[in-house]
């Protein structure tokens, strides 16, 4: 087994068989798919919120920034793990109980993972606006049929006018190989189905490459995608498309996707909280910058740099790009349904930036670049997860395996699995996509929790190990509290995504109990793995496993579940 000499002069082997061959800007290329992530949200929000969206993805993004620090400082306590932040946060819950620990890898693995499928879904939906538009409603098309058939038509002129569009619509756009209801949401074999299925395969063959391999390709790809974003957010303000009294009333909708103003009160914050709830989901999200932790050449030295600079990305795009999106399209304007679904996002930033049905052409291209970056930073991490699940114990032993290239396959094709099912369900319709997401953003808020408080755990009970970065103490207490207001975002906002998404949520976390007890009882016969133990710096000489935070951890446990119910309890819609 080879070794590398980091840059802070300890030398790591390069264990688990992933190659160290990445320094941090591999890692801010393979992470820089990140802020395409706005993409998935940025409608529904701003349907949700109305005139607050610029300030829920300001605020969302600033908390995000904040909780990095602390986990720059856990994920360089583990030079030799990859997998991120779950990883380095289950060490210090271990001590405490062996079931909490993989719910951190666990919740992260299926926040993480449905980004292929929703990702798909919506790069599918830009390539059929592309291919096979349905008409516009002033379009010359519909009026010239309105012209040759609209006297024989019956009812008002919208009547006639959607008969026209009906008509002209190509029949793919409503075809279907098969569908059907599925508790809250229903499943599709549909266009967007099968299209989504060819750039996830797509996607799939590039990450075969191993982790260099990807970081060079999106190396390339990240500039084809930040540089129109940033058009997209500075362009704008310099034409004078902003409309500053877009920004006006600072009030809550008096209803998620109703253009009248509502109140300050218990319905308009649970409309708030929801989309705090759920920009967290994109903007917490270049955490996952750390997760190649063991595939860096100098992991102490490019830890703190990739999430650190990844994250200064993120802030400029998620605060700059909103808000101009807002200040360009108004109120009615992001109140559009195809603006809500995600469809017709690339559109509206292409008109934002002025230019002819070339430059519109273009843009939509490179927004669907952007979302196919998305989707290669999201199985590139949570592919991770799984494979380093595997290999501490966690998850089935299968998925530890690893190619010639030094890419965990078998946890690759376990991702392409799952998302082939899941992009069924988002490929359905609107209400189906914004399930998922709120599902799977119950895990991400859960999988916070645990780690941004695993940073005073590690404090109390590591505090002699050597920390390559060692954040500020103030940081690390805000990323604490921020947990506990995450915490109360999930219980208040989730249901105003979907009435069960909450509680579906909770069920998907749990299922880590038969997964786990599965393979630690079943296959390794109640023991970890011995390397495991003596990378957590759990069962070696010493004082290792003495639980110096006491009774805390249990305390921060019950408050985090008391804070998500009394916030369902006390935020309602009406």
């Amino acid at each position: 087994m080879s070794e590398n000499v980091s840059g802070i002069g300890m030398v790591f082997p390069e264990s688990g068989g992933l190659r160290r061959t990445i320094d941090w800007k591999g890692a801010f290329w393979v992470a820089s798919g990140v802020p395409a992530l706005v993409l998935f949200s940025i409608g529904g929000i701003a349907a949700m919120d109305g005139n607050l969206a610029f300030l829920i993805w300001t605020a969302s993004m600033l908390m995000g920034f904040v909780q990095s620090f602390t986990y720059a400082e856990i994920a360089g306590l583990f030079p030799n793990k990859s997998g991120g932040a779950s990883v380095y946060g289950a060490a210090a819950w271990i001590r405490y109980s062996k079931f909490v620990a993989p719910l951190s890898v666990w919740c992260n693995w299926f926040a993480w993972s449905p980004v292929l499928s929703l990702g798909c879904s919506i790069a599918a939906a830009y390539v059929l606006n592309a291919l096979a538009p349905i008409p516009a409603a002033g379009s010359p098309d519909v009026l010239q049929w309105l012209a040759a058939h609209g006297a024989g038509i019956a009812g008002s002129a919208t009547d006639k006018t959607n008969a026209a569009i009906a008509a002209l619509t190509p029949g793919i756009r409503g075809w279907t190989l098969f569908s059907h209801s599925l508790g809250p949401v229903g499943f599709s074999f549909n266009a967007t189905f099968f299209i989504g299925v060819i750039i996830m395969l797509g996607v799939f063959a590039i990450q075969h490459r191993g982790i260099l391999g990807t970081a060079s390709v999106q190396k390339y790809v990240g500039l084809l995608v930040i540089i129109p974003m940033l058009i997209c957010g500075v362009v704008p303000l310099l034409n004078g498309h902003v409309n500053f009294n877009n920004f006006q009333p600072l009030v809550p909708l008096a209803a998620a996707g109703a253009p009248a103003p509502g109140h300050w009160n218990i319905p308009g914050w649970t409309l708030v909280l929801g989309g705090m709830f759920i920009a967290a989901w994109s903007t917490y999200g270049f955490e996952t910058a750390v997760c190649y932790t063991s595939e860096f050449r100098n992991p102490g030295t490019d830890t703190f740099k990739a999430i650190f600079y990844s994250g200064l990305l993120c802030l400029l795009l998620y605060i700059l790009v909103p808000f101009t999106f807002q200040g360009a399209l108004g109120l009615t304007g992001m109140l559009d349904p195809t603006i809500a679904d995600g469809s017709g996002v690339a559109s509206a930033l292409a008109t934002m930036v002025g230019g002819g049905g070339f430059i519109r052409s273009i843009m939509i291209m490179l927004m669907i670049l952007a979302l196919i970056l998305s989707i290669m930073t999201a199985m590139a991490g949570s592919s991770r997860t799984l494979y380093q699940g595997s290999v501490d114990g966690w998850l089935p032993r299968y998925l530890s395996h690893i190619n010639a290239h030094g890419a965990p396959t078998k946890a690759m094709w376990t991702d392409l699995i799952f998302n082939l099912v899941v992009l069924a369900i988002a490929a359905s319709d609107a209400t189906s996509f914004f399930f998922i997401l709120a599902v799977s953003n119950c895990g991400y808020i859960i999988f916070n929790f645990l780690n941004l408080n695993a940073g005073w755990i590690h404090r109390m009970d590591s505090g002699n190990t050597h920390r390559p970065y060692k954040a500020p103490t103030w940081l690390l207490a805000a990323g604490s509290i921020f947990a506990f207001v995450n915490a109360g975002f999930m219980g208040a906002g989730a249901k105003t995504w979907n009435p069960m998404a909450l509680w579906a949520g909770l069920i998907a976390a749990l299922l880590i109990i038969p997964v786990f007890c599965f393979r630690h009882y079943i296959q390794d016969g109640g023991k970890f793995p011995t390397q495991m133990l003596e990378d957590l710096h759990v069962g070696g000489a010493g004082d290792t496993t003495t639980k110096r935070a006491g009774i805390l951890p249990y305390l921060t446990l019950a408050g985090g579940i008391a804070v998500v119910l009394i916030a369902n309890w006390v935020f309602k819609l009406s």
